[in-house]
């Protein structure tokens, strides 16, 4: 089998610290021959890091010369729509950094244009990867659970504005802490309940915190630059009456740094992802049951060679195209919900 030729689009700390260390680790299967930045410098010394043939400022230029079959979209969320529908437009698969878009509507021609070329789209949802996941899941596939009716997705950071790049420019992220840190544990409880899509949302937003300024554990942010979301909340229902209570801060006045995890809770067993926990009945008596010997894994590594394999036909629990999309479309209706 001949490799998977694989270019980078976006030559930042994502790129850098996740993607091309795992696509490394899966050179048996792709060879990674080009970085594309819009800073021609950034992407030369990202390319030289790496051992990496080619390095663009131009996307176009790259497709011509290098001819990729497999892109990695490492840009600000406001990219990913162009970049992947012209990746896909040249015949690629396309592995996409989170969120899916800015737009419901963007996701969704995405993953048609992906279908439509017989491609992969496949986004870079990383927490699918967890061994606690893994066997929760199974937990849940073999009745364990019982029917799951109600989950509690957080994923908070007490002071986590982080004082770099765009994450508080609105247009270039679309949103603040729903879009980079919610949409991980939306993503998980989504999938809990068989990616259905919700009947009904009520939804806030806040940015006090955000707005004011103070104290910060991931550096000093300007608060007359904050244009997005330090928190949002959200209650969402489905027409099997199950329901999901979503929680994501950048910024709250809570007593952890950071509490990311999920609660699931069914007819016969409920559970908490981080560290796994059941709680059921055993022999007529209430129980916990815990898991302390899960092996910890390299989640980028899991998720990218997820991905590859889902390019090759082959079994894959990546998040795809369709599920990006219905994705995205919670998280247009949780914004929309909370405008009033």
């Amino acid at each position: 089998m001949s490799k998977f030729k694989a270019a980078l689009i976006g030559g930042g700390s994502i790129a850098d610290k996740n993607h091309i260390p795992a696509l490394k680790h899966l050179s048996e299967q792709v060879e990674i021959v080009a970085v594309c930045s819009r800073d021609a410098a950034k992407a030369r010394a990202l390319a030289d890091q790496h051992s990496i043939p080619f390095a663009y400022s131009d996307a176009g230029e790259m497709y011509r010369e290098c001819h990729p079959n497999l892109v990695v979209i490492c840009t600000p969320n406001n990219l990913h729509y162009p970049f992947a529908m012209q990746a896909l437009e040249q015949g690629c698969h396309v592995f996409c950094e989170k969120p899916p878009a800015i737009r419901a509507s963007e996701a969704r021609e995405m993953a048609e244009l992906a279908a439509k070329k017989g491609l992969v789209l496949a986004y870079n949802l990383q927490l699918r990867q967890t061994s606690e996941w893994e066997l929760l899941m199974k937990c849940k596939a073999s009745g364990q659970l019982g029917e799951i009716y109600h989950i509690k997705a957080n994923f908070l950071r007490r002071r986590g504005i982080p004082g770099w790049g765009y994450f508080t420019n609105k247009e270039m992220q679309g949103g603040g802490a729903l879009m980079d840190l919610g949409v991980h544990v939306l993503d998980l409880a989504l999938c809990a309940l068989d990616y259905a899509v919700p009947t009904g949302i009520l939804a806030n937003t806040y940015d006090f915190i955000g707005k004011t300024g103070g104290k910060g554990l991931m550096g000093s942010w300007d608060p007359q630059k904050f244009e997005v979301e330090d928190a949002a909340m959200a209650y969402l229902s489905f027409a099997t009456n199950a329901s999901i209570m979503l929680s994501a801060s950048f910024a709250l006045n809570t007593q952890t740094d950071i509490d990311r995890n999920l609660e699931v809770f069914g007819s016969r067993g409920g559970a908490k992802l981080f560290p796994l926990s059941l709680y059921t009945e055993v022999a007529g008596e209430l129980a916990d049951v815990n898991f302390p010997y899960l092996e910890a894994v390299d989640i980028q590594l899991k998720n990218t060679s997820a991905f590859v394999d889902a390019c090759l036909g082959k079994p894959s629990n990546v998040c795809t195209a369709e599920q990006g999309a219905v994705l995205q479309e919670v998280v247009e209706r949780i914004y929309l919900s909370a405008i009033r």
